[in-house]
């Protein structure tokens, strides 16, 4: 039998000493031989949970060769082999669980609530689109006739119009229905409100299911009072969230699951997003899963890129050349195209890219100046300024890491909080309910290091004033995110810096579409 060859990336430190003392513990307690391949297996598997991934692809003679082992045992053993897959039990069966609900919550008509007292809704002000086009339409029949509609497609082609036009149907039918919207981050859930002019309330999902650290008080016998929940943003949606969610939602309400499955899959394990694009259960789901593929809003040349990188991952490669992708749409555009692209030693931090970050923390530092709690009234302006620029970098370490970009343009305060500048975005890197807060908010410094009145001011659709004490442990700075940090987020100027063309598509692809305006993409030299 073969080791494993496993994912691709460095693995993080903390799993050869897991890897090790997880080997022993289930060859002592399953009564097995000691086996470096086995062992090789294990590790494999911990490090493709680490990257949101539940199992690895077997061959035949692997199969059978693991198949014996008291660790693939049916019914106890901690590994499971299924359809030429082998991953750890416990996650292999939520993950069937869950999309045996999803799937019968499609085929389930869509009963209508019963008339209920008291105060309609704020969503009877949404105004849903006048013109749909067909597939537009047929979610909103999906929507009258399913409890579950899975409602997908790339940036431009009208999810939000057609939620819109989908809970305008709901209610007209059902006039007293519990519309919710929601997302799995902090800024998506900002951006899914103001897309709605906060007609209908929204919330992040453990917001809603009223996160508690590591359960959540809404479940089976606390279910959420709901008639229409749409989840957006549902690619970021892991498998342990989602079947969370399915727990406390009643049996009679309706789910509609948004979402672009070309974006990045989530952190934490199981892409359920990219579960649900397997042809059995796209068939199963029948009419009750929708595409959108009609573009109503330009965006130029940042969608031909987008297009291109699709096409990469509908081909399937198994080692995908980003760069051979869409070098030839590159190096056609035009100045005028709202994508540009330059190349840069990979070595340190573009000069372009480092004057623009400074003089934006400049523009910052000046209108943070002139906010304080009670005196707010620059707030706007503020979280306008922050939302307009998005610097993106794949990773955390590395010379066009996060963590470095923040290094070279805030030098040694990088590592100490009380030293940060004024102006400077902060990521909020927690959920925190009690302070109104969810892992992946962004927030701006107001007040000069060591000034008393030194205040974080969030802002959504009002200023939100936090001390910075109170965000001990989890904040950083936010000039610069991962790719993965800013999944959700949208800003008129985007900048990519991308020192390995060689990565995922979907990397890229999450990355370029944040941009409302205008994308600058860096490649190394």
């Amino acid at each position: 039998m073969a080791a494993p060859s496993g994912p691709s990336r460095e693995p993080p430190p903390w799993l050869e000493p897991l890897q090790s003392s997880l080997a022993e513990a289930l060859i002592r307690l399953y009564g097995v031989a000691a086996d470096p391949e086995l062992s090789c297996w294990i590790g494999a598997l911990l490090e493709a949970l680490e990257q949101g991934r539940l199992s690895l692809p077997l061959s035949e003679a692997e199969a059978a060769a693991l198949a014996d082992s008291p660790l693939c045992r049916p019914g106890d053993g901690p590994l499971l082999i299924d359809n030429g897959q082998i991953g750890w039990r416990r996650w292999q069966c939520l993950r069937r669980t869950v999309l045996a609900a999803l799937q019968e919550r499609a085929l389930s008509s869509g009963s209508g609530a019963a008339a209920r007292a008291g105060s309609r809704l704020q969503a009877r002000t949404l105004q849903p689109p006048q013109v749909l086009d067909p597939s537009q339409r047929r979610a909103v029949q999906a929507v009258l006739e399913h409890r579950l509609v899975l409602l997908q497609g790339g940036p431009g082609t009208g999810k939000t119009s057609t939620v819109a036009a989908m809970i305008a149907a709901v209610l007209e039918r059902e006039p007293a229905a519990r519309v919710h919207l929601a997302a799995p981050t902090g800024k998506a859930a900002a951006r899914l409100r103001s897309a709605t002019a906060d007609a209908v309330p929204c919330s992040t999902l453990h917001r809603l299911l009223e996160s508690r650290g590591d359960r959540f008080a809404r479940n089976r016998r606390h279910p959420l009072a709901l008639d229409l929940l749409v989840v957006d943003e549902v690619s970021m949606v892991d498998l342990a969230l989602m079947a969370a969610l399915l727990e406390a939602l009643p049996a009679a309400a309706r789910l509609v699951l948004v979402g672009d499955p070309a974006q990045l899959p989530p952190i934490a394990p199981g892409a359920v997003l990219l579960d649900l694009q397997q042809p059995t259960l796209r068939e199963a789901l029948g009419p009750a899963a929708i595409t959108l593929t009609t573009t109503h809003r330009n965006a130029g040349a940042i969608a031909a890129v987008a297009a291109d990188l699709r096409a990469c991952l509908e081909a399937g490669s198994a080692e995908p050349n980003v760069l051979a992708a869409i070098l030839p749409r590159l190096e056609a555009l035009q100045p005028g195209d709202n994508l540009s692209w330059r190349r840069d030693p990979a070595g340190r931090l573009p000069d372009p890219v480092r004057r623009r970050l400074l003089e934006q923390l400049a523009a910052l530092a000046r209108i943070a100046a002139g906010c304080r709690p009670g005196a707010d009234h620059d707030w706007r302006r503020l979280q306008a300024l922050r939302e307009g620029l998005l610097v993106l970098a794949p990773l955390r370490g590395g010379p066009w890491g996060v963590d470095t970009i923040h290094r070279m343009l805030l030098g040694e305060a990088a590592a100490d909080p009380a030293r940060w500048p004024e102006g400077l975005p902060v990521l909020c890197s927690r959920n925190l309910p009690d302070l109104g807060l969810a892992n992946g908010d962004v927030g701006v410094l107001v007040g000069e290091p060591g000034a008393a009145d030194r205040q974080l001011l969030f802002s959504a659709s009002e200023p939100l004033w936090i001390h910075p004490a109170q965000l001990a442990g989890a904040a950083e700075p936010a000039l610069a995110l991962t790719v993965h940090k800013a999944q959700g987020s949208e800003a008129a100027e985007v900048i990519v810096l991308l020192p390995e063309p060689g990565q995922d598509p979907r990397l890229l692809y999450t990355a370029l579409t944040r941009a409302r305006q205008h994308a600058h993409l860096v490649l190394p030299a």
